[in-house]
C-alpha cells in the first residue's frame, strides 16, 4: 500500500457527525458483503459458492479464481494445444502458483506471468482486429477438497460476447465445457461460475451500487514469514479512490486535498493485527482512510474492531467530510491514463516528472505509430488531455520518451 502524492483540488467542505457501522461477513467469513457508503446498503453472497469469475467490462479479460475458499492455481509449462499431453510430475518442483492481484481487479490469477507481448492477457492473446481472445495457456487447479483438475480458457468470442472454458480430471475424465455470456451480467464487474453446479452465478450488485467489498481473500503477509495467506479485509470498487493517512490520531486527521489511489487494497487487512502473546486483535491507532465514493463524496473512515472468525464482523466509524469538484486519478505509477478503458475521443494523462518535455507516441497492434505529440511545459505534477483522433476500438500502447525516460502503458479504446 502506498500513500498518495499531493495534488490540487477544489473542495466543498461539509460538516457531519461520525457514525458507527458494523458489517458482518458471518462466522468464518463465509459471506462477502458489498457495501454502499451513502446509505449503508449491504448485499451479501456466500463466498464458497463460486469458483471462477470473468470480467464483464473492457477487453482486459480478467479471470479471478476463488483462492479464498482453498483453491490453488498453477500455470503448467504446456500450451492449451497440449491439453492431452499434460503431465503434472513437475508440479512439486515448483510450477508457479498464481494469485489474484491485490491491486487491480483487471489482473486475476489467470492473468499473471505476462510476456513482453502487449496483447498477452496471461491465459490468452487478444486480437485487436476482431476483438477476440484466443486461449493459449494450460492451468492446473487444486480444488478445495484437494482434488487436482486441468483447466483452460478456450477463448472469448466478441460476436457472442462470451467466454468458453474446459475443466477436466488430469486424465481427461469428467470433462466440463462451460460458457459465460457477458450480456447476462450487464452493468456488473464480474460474472461468476460454479463448477459444482455447472452454472453461472449472479453474485454481486450492479457496479454503480456499491463502494466497498468486505470479504476474505488471499493477501500477501510478511509474518511469520512472507507468503500469501487467507485474510479478512476491505477491497474497494472500481472508481472508488482511497488515501491512507498514518501518524496522526484519527480525531485530528483532516482531508487536505491530497491525491488518492485506485489500488483496490488501500484499506485491505493491515489496519488490524493478531497479537500471538495475548491472543487478541489490536488495531492501528494512528490510521485514517479518506474514501471517495462513486458519487464523488469524501468519507473519513476509521476501523476500530474485528470480531475474528467467531463472528466475522468489521466495525468502523464513517463521517462525510467533503465533496470533490474535479475528478481524481490513481497515483503511484510512472504516468496515469484516465479513464482507461476510454470510450471518448480523448484521454487524460497525469505524470509527475522533473523533465520539461516528453515525446508521446501511441502504437497500434502492429507497432505502427498512430499518434505522436510533444508534451511541453512539464515539471512536477502535470496533466494533459490527449486527443485520440478517432482511434478504433482495441488495445494500444502509449509510450513516453525523453531525457532518460522510456516508459509505456496500455490504453484500451472501447
Amino acid at each position: 500500500m502506498k500513500l498518495a502524492t499531493l495534488s490540487c483540488l477544489t473542495l466543498f467542505t461539509t460538516t457531519a457527525v461520525a457514525q458507527t457501522v458494523t458489517v458482518s461477513t458471518t462466522p468464518q467469513n463465509a459471506e462477502q458483503v458489498y457495501y454502499r457508503l451513502t446509505d449503508d446498503a449491504q448485499t451479501s453472497a456466500v463466498l464458497a459458492d463460486w469458483d471462477i469469475a470473468f470480467e464483464i467490462t473492457g477487453i482486459t479479460g480478467s479471470v479471478l479464481v476463488n483462492t479464498a475458499k482453498g483453491m490453488s492455481v498453477y500455470k503448467a509449462p504446456y500450451t492449451a494445444a497440449q491439453w492431452s499431453e499434460l503431465d503434472t510430475a513437475g508440479l512439486a518442483a515448483g510450477w508457479p502458483e498464481q494469485q489474484n492481484s491485490e491491486i487491480n481487479w483487471s489482473s486475476g490469477a489467470l492473468n499473471q506471468g505476462l510476456t513482453s507481448n502487449p496483447f498477452d492477457l496471461g491465459w490468452g492473446i487478444y486480437d485487436p482486429v476482431g476483438h477476440n481472445i484466443t486461449g493459449d495457456s494450460l492451468f492446473v487447479f487444486r480444488m478445495a477438497d484437494g482434488a487436482y483438475k486441468k483447466f483452460v480458457v478456450n477463448g472469448f468470442a466478441a460476436l457472442t460476447n462470451s467466454f468458453t472454458f474446459t475443466l477436466a480430471d488430469l486424465d481427461g475424465g469428467a470433462e466440463l465445457v462451460g460458457t459465460l455470456d457477458r450480456s447476462d451480467f450487464a452493468g456488473k464487474n464480474f460474472g461468476y461460475y460454479s463448477f459444482a453446479s455447472s452454472s453461472t452465478m449472479d453474485m454481486e450488485p450492479l457496479a454503480s451500487d456499491w463502494d466497498l467489498l468486505f470479504t476474505k481473500y488471499r493477501g500477501f503477509v510478511t509474518q511469520p514469514f512472507p507468503a500469501f495467506y487467507p485474510v479478512a479485509g476491505v477491497l474497494q470498487n472500481r472508481e472508488v479512490l482511497v488515501q491512507q493517512v498514518d501518524g496522526v490520531p484519527p480525531a485530528d486527521a483532516q482531508w487536505d486535498g491530497q491525491a488518492m489511489s485506485a489500488d483496490m487494497n488501500i484499506i485491505g487487512f493491515d489496519w488490524k493485527n493478531f497479537d500471538q502473546g495475548t491472543l487478541t486483535w489490536t488495531y492501528a491507532t494512528d490510521r485514517t482512510y479518506f474514501v471517495k465514493d462513486r458519487s464523488g463524496n469524501i468519507w473519513k473512515l476509521v476501523f476500530t474492531e474485528y470480531g475474528g472468525g467467531m463472528t466475522g464482523t468489521i466495525t468502523f466509524t464513517k463521517e462525510l467530510v467533503s465533496a470533490l469538484s474535479v475528478d481524481e486519478v490513481a497515483a503511484g505509477h510512472a504516468f496515469v491514463l484516465a479513464p482507461n478503458p476510454v470510450t471518448q475521443d480523448r484521454v487524460n494523462l497525469v505524470i509527475d516528472t522533473q523533465v520539461s518535455e516528453l515525446l508521446l507516441n501511441i502504437l497500434d497492434a502492429s507497432g505502427r505509430i498512430v499518434h505522436e505529440e510533444l508534451l511541453t511545459g512539464l515539471g512536477g505534477l502535470a496533466q494533459r488531455t490527449i486527443q485520440l483522433n478517432g482511434l478504433g476500438q482495441g488495445l494500444y500502447v502509449v509510450r513516453l520518451q525523453g531525457q532518460g525516460i522510456n516508459t509505456t502503458d496500455r490504453l484500451v479504446v472501447e
